[in-house]
């Protein structure tokens, strides 16, 4: 089971300015985890947003203690409005925020996360200074205390601020992209590590930096995406190349138009082009299969298409 909480606030009181973006972000990020791109239920999401709900301290940590205290395969928690920092530590801001009681502690949602015995938690903060969950206030350095299992993507830094774009997070909306399968691989997985590798690679050395910390021992799919290459041709790799390195030889039966047609030959060249397609494998001397089966050459497997091919031979697709 597998169920995330999801927070938005756009409707603070001065003297923080009110929000454009986070109510929208909130709901994109429901839509986008509740199912996989086939439909099938991903993550059972609790969606608060204002002004739906009143979102005080009290009822945000409530929340998050309801999330990480109840039996699941996997927590996810969300959270999109203000974010401040202080000499003690960050805050996720509520609305009944006060000066010297912005809303729930970061460190707290971090202990949180440590102490429940739910084995996976993601927590993924759009706020300015979320870079801050995850830090040891006291000493005030860049290192984390994660207990295995939990993983941190925030933002920005602690000491950054976060960027409303339109009508949501620069952030956020580059995580939906990640989720709708910017960061799939080919068998469509998408992870908490793949979506921040698509986000820091779109961002520039200028812009907000997002913060990834992690203590994982394995990867736990966030979302299910279309596989790029379907998984029943990815099992025939070790069928075509008899080791990672081997050579597929062809000649000009496998094409198409060669007279007279094998049909088998064809089926083979045809989930040879997809693999193509997917990075998987390069014909050898040409520029393109069609070329090296005409001229009776060959096709070998890229270091991607070998990954591929032990997942396929130890029967892991």
């Amino acid at each position: 089971m597998k169920r995330a909480l999801i927070v938005g606030i756009d409707d603070y009181r001065h003297p923080l300015q009110k929000l454009g973006g986070c109510v929208n972000d909130a709901n994109k990020m429901h839509t986008m985890l509740a199912k996989n791109e086939d439909g099938s239920p991903n993550f059972d999401c609790k969606t608060l947003v204002t002004p739906d709900y009143a979102i005080t301290r009290s009822e945000l940590r409530r929340n998050i203690e309801d999330l990480l205290t109840h039996k699941a395969d996997v927590a996810l928690f969300y959270f999109a409005g203000h974010g401040t920092v202080d000499n003690l530590g960050g805050y996720l801001v509520t609305q009944d925020y006060q000066r010297h009681d912005a809303g729930v502690s970061m460190a707290d949602v971090l202990t949180l996360a440590n102490e429940s015995k739910i084995s996976e938690v993601f927590i993924i903060v759009d706020c300015c200074h979320s870079g801050a969950i995850g830090e040891i206030p006291p000493i005030k350095n860049e290192h984390a205390i994660l207990r295995e299992g939990v993983s941190v993507l925030t933002a920005t830094r602690a000491d950054q601020l976060a960027v409303e774009e339109g009508h949501g997070g620069i952030f956020t909306s580059l995580i939906y992209e990640a989720l709708k399968g910017g960061a799939a691989d080919i068998l469509g997985n998408v992870t908490v590590a793949s979506v921040y590798a698509y986000i820091d690679q779109i961002l520039g050395a200028w812009d907000q930096r997002p913060m990834f910390k992690s203590n994982m021992a394995r990867l736990i799919t966030l979302r299910k995406c279309k596989p790029e290459l379907d998984p029943a041709i990815l099992r025939n790799l070790p069928t075509y190349f008899s080791t990672p390195t081997a050579e597929f030889p062809l000649d000009p039966s496998y094409e198409p138009e060669a007279k007279p047609k094998n049909k088998e030959h064809e089926e083979v060249f045809s989930h040879l082009q997809k693999m193509r397609a997917a990075r998987l494998l390069i014909p050898v001397g040409e520029e393109h299969l069609y070329w090296a089966a005409i001229n009776r050459k060959s096709c070998k497997l890229t270091p991607l298409g070998q990954f591929y091919w032990r997942l396929a031979k130890e029967n892991k697709i």
